[in-house]
């Protein structure tokens, strides 16, 4: 399930705003993403329910009407079918156009502002509708808005990770290794890769920043891009996935590097990575993580994993 923040409510009866911070992670929810949501909600039949829902996500960027009506019939060109309908069978999903229509979140409270009795009815909804106070929603909208926007910078789920033990230099990146262990146990061999942004290593104020995380663990093997910038987490399928250490070299021996620190949110680093210089320090670095794997394997039974948790360098 996703993890999603406490929600934060706000009224204008007979409706009800609700704004919420949700982080997906790929193979686990639909993709890797996070973001805000907000939903319009009401009381129907004695139950709160949600009548309208916004995704103001990094990459989902969509509206969806009557997300719990299971009356609700799904209007769209007798070509397409029911392509529009949601995963549950519920609602009718439509994507926000990031080129056209903007920030998801201006847009989602400047539709609010001007749609939302069309967008009701449009649900399902026509009688809470007829009901909604407009007077009372655009009083409320700009604390909505507020909200929204102050939820999607703190809330945001970043990571710091240790730099590692073991750093390899390649360029204007570096990979470290790491004998990762979590308090809860899982843990294995991380191989991060790093780079410095603001500024020339000569400065004072440059800061060394980790671009990608492969997290070789021995239950939840997972990699993120840009730990520290959108941090998106796929976690690999293990029944395709033999040793995730293993993919993790296939990456750089593909070169594929350059294009996941782009991915990551760094395109001016990817634009100068030199692959050659990763490909040449690649068969120190892979001997190395070998022994550290084999290093954990003797000391507790899992590749990479240390005796004692190593705790991360920022913690929430």
């Amino acid at each position: 399930m996703a993890q999603i923040s406490q929600a934060t409510r706000f009224a204008a009866a007979p409706l009800t705003f609700i704004v919420r911070h949700e982080l997906w992670d790929g193979n686990i929810e639909d993709h890797a993403d996070q973001g805000v949501s907000i939903d319009v909600a009401s009381d129907v039949g004695g139950r709160e329910t949600a009548l309208l829902r916004f995704n103001c996500f990094d990459i989902e960027k969509s509206y969806i009407y009557g997300p719990e009506n299971p009356d609700l019939k799904i209007a769209a060109p007798m070509m397409l079918g029911d392509v529009q309908r949601t995963s549950n069978g519920l609602g009718q999903r439509f994507q926000m156009d990031p080129t056209t229509d903007g920030n998801p979140i201006g847009w989602t409270i400047k539709t609010l502002g001007s749609k939302l009795r069309r967008m009701l009815d449009r649900a399902g909804y026509k009688d809470i509708a007829d009901r909604t106070d407009l007077g009372a929603v655009a009083r409320v909208l700009p604390e909505v808005e507020e909200c929204a926007w102050t939820l999607f910078g703190s809330r945001r789920n970043t990571v710091k990770h240790n730099r590692g033990t073991d750093i390899f230099e390649a360029g204007n990146i570096r990979f470290g290794l790491e004998m990762r262990r979590l308090p809860v146990g899982d843990g294995g061999l991380a191989i991060h890769v790093l780079g410095d942004v603001g500024g020339s290593t000569r400065k004072s104020y440059v800061e060394e920043t980790e671009l990608l995380a492969f997290d070789c663990f021995w239950d939840g093997a997972h990699y993120h891009y840009g730990p520290r910038n959108k941090n998106h987490r796929i976690y690999w399928d293990m029944t395709l996935v033999d040793q995730p250490l293993e993919w993790c070299f296939e990456q750089l021996e593909n070169r594929k590097i350059a294009a996941m620190i782009d991915r990551a949110g760094y395109p001016g680093i990817a634009a100068d990575v030199d692959l050659d210089k990763v490909a040449s320090v690649l068969p120190a670095m892979k001997k190395r993580a070998w022994e550290m794997w084999r290093q954990g394997e003797a000391l507790t039974g899992h590749g990479g994993l240390p005796l004692e948790p190593t705790p991360n360098l920022a913690a929430d």
